[in-house]
């Protein structure tokens, strides 16, 4: 089969750093699905497990965690799906990756994709939408049904892949959204998904936030930088309420921000279900076939703003580099094989 791998860490503008390549076909065994990949998109964590060091890969190591396409085969043990079926999913990082025609994936953690959208748009879904659906209603315990309703999150980072799947899922809960943005297209973007009220990061939020007649807010999803924003969310999270991460810190935190408010701060990481096959690892399978329904029934769009065409190393570096350059809005999508 073809795919796109790496043996080294290089920086992605040498022509190294990713590479077309041919690997033996897989076989699937026990719950896993061998997908036939039609589309993958990326994320942060592609740039981040690519990030340059001396470690050379004895074998070649193929990236991407999301991906759509059509059950190929399937395993002994697999009972949710058939050859033929239409899948989205996001996989699992200690696995190789959907960079390649054929990939092995665990049924549970894969869902049905969108029946309105085509294998390009399904792709810019998966892991943005695990990491928002698992950080807003398992990790801050906002209540997916309405129980919640009215009450304010603020998403910082709001324009990127999370912050606009993550916008939409939370006013389907009925939150009132504050996404913050700092470009006109950016804020331009945030208002068409939804977002109630834009503020800028790159300005203090404080007066921001009580220009809208707001002392605190009830939840914080902090989509981008964990250090630059800690003093401020610390401020700005009412007393009681959760703070939800998915960057991990540089620097040492300081705690008296959110102690003295008793406030939540918990950490996302979508992977951590499938990394260690807890026990509710078909969750992700259950949240999935649920974002999908709200999708076909219209009360969620896709994040998709741009696809190269063909998946090869070379659309892959330049996936990796316009990622890189931090001023993505949306998902990219790179799909069809040769």
């Amino acid at each position: 089969m073809k795919a796109v791998a790496l043996t080294r860490y290089l920086p992605i503008g040498d022509p190294q750093s990713l590479l077309d390549v041919t690997l033996p076909d897989p076989t699937p065994t026990g719950r896993d699905l061998l997908v036939r990949v039609e589309a993958v998109s990326v994320n942060p964590v592609d740039t981040k497990q690519r990030a340059p060091s001396a470690k050379v890969e004895p074998q070649p190591r193929v990236l991407g965690w999301d991906a759509a396409g059509t059950v190929a085969a399937a395993g002994p043990q697999v009972t949710l799906f058939k050859p033929g079926d239409e899948v989205y999913y996001a996989g699992d990082v200690t696995r190789q990756g959907s960079n390649s025609e054929l990939q092995l994936v665990d049924e549970r953690i894969v869902a049905r994709k969108p029946k309105s959208l085509d294998f390009a748009q399904a792709a810019a879904i998966p892991l943005t939408a695990i990491t928002a659906w698992e950080g807003f209603f398992e990790r801050m315990r906002i209540d997916p049904a309405g129980a919640s309703r009215g009450a304010t999150l603020l998403i910082i980072g709001g324009a990127g892949g999370v912050g606009s799947i993550g916008i939409q899922i939370a006013k389907v809960a009925g939150l009132t959204v504050i996404a913050t943005a700092s470009r006109p297209e950016t804020v331009a973007w945030v208002k068409e998904l939804g977002a109630d009220h834009v503020v800028d990061h790159s300005q203090p939020l404080r007066p921001q936030i009580e220009a809208l007649g707001l002392k605190f807010v009830d939840y914080i999803a902090n989509f981008n930088d964990t250090d630059r924003y800690w003093e401020a969310m610390g401020d700005l999270i009412k007393p009681q309420g959760a703070i939800c991460l998915i960057v991990g810190n540089r620097a040492p935190l300081a705690q008296e921000g959110v102690r003295g408010k008793s406030a939540a701060v918990c950490w996302e990481l979508m992977f951590t279900r499938p990394r260690f096959a807890t026990p509710d690892m078909i969750e992700q399978h259950r949240l999935l076939t649920r974002v999908a329904e709200l999708i076909d029934a219209g009360r969620i769009r896709g994040t998709l703003r741009e696809v190269l065409r063909p998946i090869n190393a070379s659309n892959l570096r330049a996936a990796h580099a316009k990622l890189e350059s931090g001023k993505m809005i949306g998902k990219l999508v790179v799909a069809d094989w040769n």
